[in-house]
C-alpha cells in the first residue's frame, strides 16, 4: 500500500499549524479554510478533530500554558510560597511573551484547558499548603494572572517611537530620551516586570506576617526553604518573605 503523501491530520498538526499562524499574524487570521489550506487538507476534515475555530485557539492556549513551568510547587521542592510565586510567574511571563497574540485567549481564564486548570490548581493548592487561607489564595491566584498577562500583552518601550524630533522639550521636558526606549525594550520591560512582581510580593508577605501562625496548613514534606542558604517551613516566608509573628489578625483573609 502505498504511503500518504501528507502526513495524517491530527490535533496535533492542527494545534501546531494554529499556533504557527497565530504567532505570525495573530488571532484574526485563523479560520478553518485558512488552516486546511495550511495542512494541505479539507476544511471539514478538521472537524474531526474540533468543533469550530474557538476549540482549535483554546487548544493553542493550552499549548503555550503547558510550557509554564510548574516544578517550583512540587511537594519536594524546597523553594517557599514567595520564592515559588516569583519564579513561576518570570516563566508565566515568558511563556506569554514568546506568544503575544495568544495572551487574549488566556485572560480569559483556563475554562476546560487541562493545562491551565493545572497552572490554576498548582498555585492554589501550594498557597493552600503555606497556609494561606482559601479565600486568599484565590485572590493571590487571580492577581498573578492578572499582573502576568497583563505586562505580556505589550511592551511599554515600544510604545515610544525612536523619533528624537517627536519629543519637542517645549512640549515634553522630561521625555528628552524617550527615542531610545525602543533600542532598550527588553532591559526596560523586563526591569518593570521585575520591579512589579517585586512589589507585589512584598505587599503579599506584610499580609503573610498578619496570618495566626498556629493556622493549620498542609505543608507536608515542603517543609523547609532552601532560599539563599536558609532553612524555613514551606509556611513560612524565609530570607525572601515575612516573619512569622502578626500585630493582629485580618479577618478579611478569614474562609
Amino acid at each position: 500500500m502505498a504511503r500518504p503523501r501528507t502526513p495524517l491530520l491530527s490535533r496535533e498538526r492542527i494545534v501546531e499549524a494554529a499556533g504557527a499562524l497565530v504567532d505570525a499574524e495573530g488571532l484574526g487570521a485563523v479560520s478553518t479554510r485558512r488552516l486546511a489550506a495550511e495542512l494541505g487538507v479539507s476544511g471539514p476534515s478538521l472537524y474531526n478533530h474540533f468543533r469550530n475555530k474557538d476549540d482549535i485557539l483554546d487548544a493553542v492556549a493550552d499549548a503555550v500554558s503547558a510550557q509554564v513551568d510548574l516544578s517550583m510547587f512540587d511537594a519536594d521542592d524546597p523553594r517557599d510560597w514567595r520564592r515559588s510565586l516569583h519564579d513561576w510567574a518570570v516563566s508565566y511571563r515568558a511563556a506569554l511573551s514568546a506568544h503575544p497574540h495568544i495572551v487574549p485567549v488566556l485572560a480569559q481564564g483556563p475554562g476546560r484547558r487541562p493545562a491551565g486548570l493545572r497552572v490554576a490548581d498548582a498555585v492554589f493548592g501550594a498557597m493552600v499548603d503555606a497556609g494561606w487561607p482559601r479565600a486568599q489564595a484565590t485572590y493571590i491566584g487571580a492577581l498573578m494572572r492578572y499582573f502576568v498577562t497583563g505586562s505580556a500583552l505589550g511592551s511599554f518601550a515600544r510604545g515610544f517611537v525612536d523619533d528624537e524630533t517627536a519629543y519637542d522639550p517645549a512640549d515634553y521636558p522630561h521625555l528628552g530620551q524617550a527615542h531610545l526606549l525602543a533600542d532598550r525594550r527588553q532591559q526596560v520591560d523586563e526591569g518593570a516586570f521585575e520591579t512589579g512582581l517585586r512589589a507585589l510580593l512584598d505587599g503579599l508577605a506584610l499580609q503573610y506576617a498578619q496570618l495566626d501562625p498556629a493556622r493549620p496548613s498542609a505543608r507536608g514534606p515542603r517543609g523547609s526553604s532552601g532560599t539563599c542558604g536558609g532553612s524555613s517551613p514551606r509556611g513560612s516566608s524565609g530570607p525572601t518573605g515575612a516573619h512569622q509573628g502578626r500585630p493582629e489578625r485580618d479577618h478579611r483573609a478569614d474562609d
